[in-house]
């Protein structure tokens, strides 16, 4: 093979998009004269976050069901053929040895098209539990890549791959290759946030975007966290900021952040960690292995939220709390689990088990085997 060609399309979320330029960056260093097309949806986050990290995208005219407008809805049928008509053209023009699916609106019409015109694919399915399109665009994959166990209810056995979800090198490196000693770098990292060192310390992440409910949590526990000898490293998103920081304001012990820009620093400063339960999250908090408690949010397709959390609370590595019961028992939730250093013990021993490094690597000997056979 002269030169390899690839296509990996999906998106719509950071979720998505990571991975997929992490399967990318392992196949350049693998392979430095691969080509490689992105191929994502017009209007979605992909088509702005992939140019930024140096590779060529391609967007289709494609959106999901909008629940709100059934007005909306009357073009997917028609958005749905151009798509299909405008992937068979990308593959036409580019060639590719193999075509990737990551998850998000493009990858169904571009894996489909692929299929049609005889290019191998691959599906990298990030959560516990598979969504409609990747398990229609499964019959014709040659490799699914997982990142749970216990997939054979969703796919069929024989193409299955246990390979992980990509995470980000620095989170592999400080807490997996042990490079960076973990007790000094939590001392640098409290330091960096302005955390008292001898403080116990629980940090809350909502994703980027942050998340309300969590919010909302800390906001109805105000009287709990000033009695409370334990501090909070609080990542609020920008929606939500300048709320949390007036609520912040004169509480010493509560740390309000807009986003927090190295979470490497942020893990090693908490003892307790409360998160949304995204595929990528999750992913992540496996390799830190600390205790952690999980808050699924609602609003995704097909709950695939609380899957992910149930798979991590059925073998003991995390606690779960409903989205509707958060406000009225997650910070209680968390000072009990911050106070019993027996289950923080449990825990992070069996969320550590779960943890896969190196996944994009594993992920591109799957392509490279499909490629070369």
């Amino acid at each position: 093979m002269s030169e390899l060609r690839v296509i990996i399309s999906g998106g719509g979320t950071g979720g998505h998009i990571f991975p997929a330029i992490a399967i990318a960056n392992a196949i350049k260093k693998k392979n430095p004269a691969a080509r490689i097309l992105f191929v994502g949806a017009n209007g979605r986050m992909e088509m702005e976050k992939v140019p930024q990290a140096g590779y060529e995208i391609k967007g289709l005219n494609i959106a999901g069901f909008q629940r709100g407008s059934i007005l909306k809805n009357l073009t997917l049928p028609f958005k749905l053929v151009g798509s299909l008509l405008s992937a068979y053209n990308i593959i036409r023009i580019f060639k590719p040895h193999v075509a990737i699916g990551v998850g998000g609106y493009a990858s169904g019409p571009l894996l489909r098209a692929a299929s049609f015109a005889g290019v191998p694919t691959v599906i990298q399915e990030q959560n516990s539990f598979a969504g409609v399109t990747n398990k229609i665009l499964s019959k014709n994959a040659k490799v699914i890549c997982t990142a749970y166990e216990g997939m054979e209810k969703a796919f069929q056995k024989e193409k299955i791959v246990l390979t992980g979800n990509p995470v980000r090198e620095e989170i592999v490196k400080t807490f997996y290759t042990k490079e960076i000693a973990q007790d000094y770098l939590g001392e640098t990292a409290k330091e960096y946030f302005q955390l008292d060192k001898n403080k116990k310390t629980i940090l809350i992440i909502g994703g980027s975007l942050g998340a309300r409910t969590l919010n909302q949590s800390v906001e109805s526990a105000i009287e709990r966290i000033k009695e409370n000898d334990c501090q909070i490293l609080w990542q609020t998103g920008k929606a939500y900021f300048e709320d949390c920081r007036k609520v912040a304001e004169d509480i010493s012990n509560l740390h309000a952040r807009m986003f927090i820009d190295k979470m490497d620093y942020a893990y090693a400063a908490a003892d307790v960690i409360i998160s949304r339960a995204g595929a990528l999250s999750i992913s992540e908090l496996q390799l830190v292995g600390k205790p952690v408690i999980l808050v699924p949010s609602p609003n995704v397709a097909e709950d695939h939220q609380t899957h992910n959390a149930l798979a991590l609370v059925n073998r003991k590595a995390a606690i779960m709390i409903k989205d509707d019961e958060a406000k009225l028992n997650l910070i209680g939730a968390a000072f009990d689990l911050l106070s019993n250093g027996a289950l923080q013990k449990e825990l992070s021993a069996n969320i550590k088990q779960m943890a896969i490094p190196n996944a994009a690597e594993k992920i591109v000997e799957e392509i490279m085997k499909v490629c070369s056979a």
